[in-house]
C-alpha cells in the first residue's frame, strides 16, 4: 500500500493528537513537523520515544515543499492568532487540512485560503474538528431531512481547546483552561419538542480556570476575557484564578462532546426529532483524528486535479475513509 506523506504544523495538543492518529492509519506516514519551537519538539519526541523525525522552523522563509516533501500538511496552530496567518502560508505549499473553529470568521479565513490554495493549485479543507465540522455536516442533514426544523446545538460539558487557547492569548495569563457547559432546561425543552428562541447565553454557560501571571492584574485579566469577540462576549462567563498546581491536578483531562437536535414536523404533519451526540475522552485525540481523515480526502480531491478550499460540507463521505468503494457498499451501505 503507498502511503500518503504528512507534515504536521504546530506541534501542541492537537499535533501530538495527529501524530498518533497517523500511526493508526496505514495509509498514512508522518515524514515531518514544522514548528516554531523546533529545539523544545525535538526534546518532546525524544522524550516520548516517537522516534527520529526531521524538524523545521515553521517561521523561516522556506521552500517548505522542496524542504520537507509532503502530499498534504495538518495545520494544527490555535484559531486566534495561528491558523489566519498559517493557512494562507502552507496553502501556497501544500494541500492543507485545517480545524479553524471561530464560526463567525469561517466565511473569512474561507476565502484567504481559497485565494491563497488556488494560486498555488493545492486544495485546502478547513474548519474540519467535530464543531465546526462533524456538527455542520449533522445541522445540515437535519435541515434538509426536516424542512423548515428548529435546529440546536448544545456543546459540552466539556473542555474547548480553541477558547482555552484565546483566554491563554490574554496578557497576564500563563495557562488557562474554559469548559463550556451547556444549560440543561434549555435542551430538555428542545428535546420535549418546544421550539425555544434561545440566545447565546441561554444555551451555555463558560467557565474559564485561569492561572495568572506574577503581578499580573486580574481585574483586566477577567474584563478582557469577558469582552472577547466571537468567543466569550455573548455567554454568561465565570473566570476563577487558581493556582498552576491546581491547574495540573484537577485539569488536565480534556473531555468534550456535545449534541445537535433538530425537531419540526414532516409528510402529514407528523412530529419529526433527530438527535446526534459525541463524547469524546481527549477533544485533542478527537480533532486529530478528523484531521488526519480529511488529509486522506484532501490527497485524493488534489490527485483528481481539484483545487481551492472546502469545508467538510463539500466533502464526500467515501473520499475520508480508508476502504475501497467496494467495501464500502458491502459492509455500511
Amino acid at each position: 500500500m503507498s502511503q500518503r506523506r504528512i507534515v504536521i504544523v504546530g506541534y501542541g495538543n492537537i499535533g501530538e493528537g495527529v501524530h498518533f492518529a497517523i500511526d493508526r492509519n496505514a495509509d498514512m506516514k508522518l515524514t515531518g513537523i514544522l514548528s516554531r519551537g523546533v529545539k523544545r519538539v525535538e526534546q518532546a519526541l525524544e522524550e516520548k520515544g516517537l522516534g527520529s523525525i526531521p524538524v523545521l522552523d515553521a517561521s523561516a522563509d522556506l521552500d517548505f515543499q522542496a524542504e520537507m516533501p509532503a502530499d498534504v500538511a495538518i495545520l494544527c496552530g490555535g484559531s486566534k492568532d495561528d491558523l489566519p496567518v498559517q493557512g494562507p502560508k502552507f496553502a501556497r505549499h501544500y494541500n492543507v487540512v485545517d480545524s479553524f473553529d471561530s464560526h463567525a470568521e469561517i466565511p473569512e479565513h474561507f476565502e484567504k485560503m481559497d485565494r491563497a490554495s488556488r494560486e498555488a493549485g493545492n486544495v485546502a479543507i478547513i474548519s474540519t474538528g467535530w464543531d465546526p465540522g462533524t456538527f455542520s455536516d449533522e445541522r445540515v442533514k437535519a435541515d434538509a431531512f426536516i424542512p423548515g426544523a428548529s435546529i440546536y446545538t448544545f456543546w459540552g460539558p466539556g473542555v474547548s481547546q480553541g477558547h482555552s487557547d484565546a483566554a491563554r492569548r490574554v496578557e497576564g495569563v500563563k495557562d488557562a483552561r474554559q469548559y463550556t457547559l451547556p444549560q440543561e432546561e434549555a435542551m430538555e425543552r428542545v428535546r420535549a419538542g418546544d421550539h425555544p428562541d434561545l440566545g447565546a447565553s441561554e444555551k451555555h454557560k463558560r467557565l474559564v480556570y485561569v492561572v495568572a501571571e506574577e503581578g499580573a492584574d486580574r481585574e483586566n485579566i477577567e474584563a478582557e476575557i469577558k469582552a472577547m469577540p466571537h468567543y466569550f462576549e455573548p455567554y454568561e462567563t465565570e473566570v476563577r484564578f487558581i493556582e498552576e498546581k491546581e491547574m495540573a491536578s484537577e485539569h488536565g483531562e480534556m473531555r468534550h462532546g456535545g449534541f445537535v437536535i433538530a425537531s419540526g414536523t414532516m409528510g402529514h404533519d407528523k412530529n419529526a426529532l433527530i438527535e446526534y451526540r459525541c463524547s469524546w475522552e481527549s477533544n485533542p485525540d478527537a480533532t486529530a483524528s478528523i484531521l488526519v481523515a480529511h488529509a486522506r480526502a484532501a490527497h485524493r480531491l488534489s490527485e483528481r486535479g481539484e483545487k481551492g478550499a472546502r469545508t467538510i460540507l463539500d466533502i464526500c463521505p467515501s473520499d475520508l475513509s480508508p476502504r475501497s468503494h467496494a467495501e464500502l457498499l458491502r459492509d455500511f451501505t
